[in-house]
């Protein structure tokens, strides 16, 4: 059996979302309703790093760019290491099909970038490439949510939250689809039957290829083998839980940055998640 902590970072008036960490350790969010990107160093100050319409997910690039999915824009907006606007990667439009809600993104090695547009009945999966290059792999999922590339960057896994499941898309080249779009496993539903107390939302993939999910209605983080098995879930201490990302990943233990709230638009918090495991998978 395995064993966890939780441990509060920040009480804050707004619902976070959007973790990330900088290369200096620095913990990144977003607050959606609250207009902005907030930071906490390393040595726990918290402070406010940028301002944007309605900040969702996030990622840091290697130059210290930040690129994040901002709905109040139906974008995908560039900030510079310091904080500051630098245009857009994607700005309502990407294949020339509509992108209204980007919620979440993630990037390839090669500086590919996948995003979701949350949508209820017809959310989408695009794809921006480095050269300019853009696709739309997926469409007429029940609001595409969080997603995250395994690590050999041959599937591409995404929260379809309305249906509280998880897909995976297979790839056969960065922005290519090899098959259609498959179920990878069905979540735990909770017991109210109520469908917005289900509701995964982000998602983080660890070294030996366990899919974790932040499921928003549920409370819970929920640990996913490779094959499609759940494994564990874990109680976060927020009602809803948005999002989540590594601090650190060793083998037998798993520390997370979890970022949600206590309700929409707030309050919110950050917290910090370590899971120890004691017997080996």
């Amino acid at each position: 059996m395995n064993s966890y902590v939780t441990r509060k970072l920040l009480d804050l008036p707004y619902y976070t979302e959007g973790p990330a960490v900088g290369k200096d350790g620095d913990f990144f969010f977003s607050t959606l309703s609250g207009g902005m990107i907030g930071k906490y160093d390393v040595d726990g100050h918290y402070s406010e790093w940028a301002k944007a319409p309605c900040p969702n997910g996030q990622i840091i690039l290697a130059n210290g760019e930040h690129w994040f999915c901002d709905s109040g824009s139906s974008a995908i907006s560039r900030y510079s290491p310091s904080g500051n606007f630098m245009g857009y990667l994607v700005e309502g439009v990407c294949a020339g099909v509509k992108a209204s809600t980007p919620n979440d993104l993630v990037a390839d090695s090669r500086g590919n970038v996948y995003f979701t547009d949350s949508i209820r009945e017809n959310g989408k999966v695009f794809f921006k490439g480095y050269d300019g290059g853009e696709y739309l792999l997926a469409e007429g999922i029940d609001y595409a949510n969080g997603l995250v590339l395994s690590r050999n960057e041959k599937y591409l896994f995404v929260a379809e939250s309305f249906r509280n499941r998880i897909l995976r898309i297979e790839l056969s080249a960065p922005g290519i689809t090899k098959k259609a779009v498959e179920v990878f496993v069905e979540l735990p539903r909770h017991t109210s039957g109520v469908m917005t107390d289900n509701l995964p939302d982000g998602l983080a993939m660890d070294q030996e290829g366990r899919l974790w999910v932040a499921h928003y209605g549920m409370g819970m983080v929920q640990v996913i083998s490779p094959d499609g098995v759940l494994l564990q879930s874990v109680e976060t201490s927020l009602p809803l839980t948005s999002n989540l990302c590594f601090i650190a990943d060793a083998p037998q233990i798993k520390t997370l940055l979890v970022t949600g709230g206590y309700g929409e638009p707030g309050p919110g918090a950050v917290f910090e998640l370590t899971v120890y495991f004691h017997d080996k998978e």
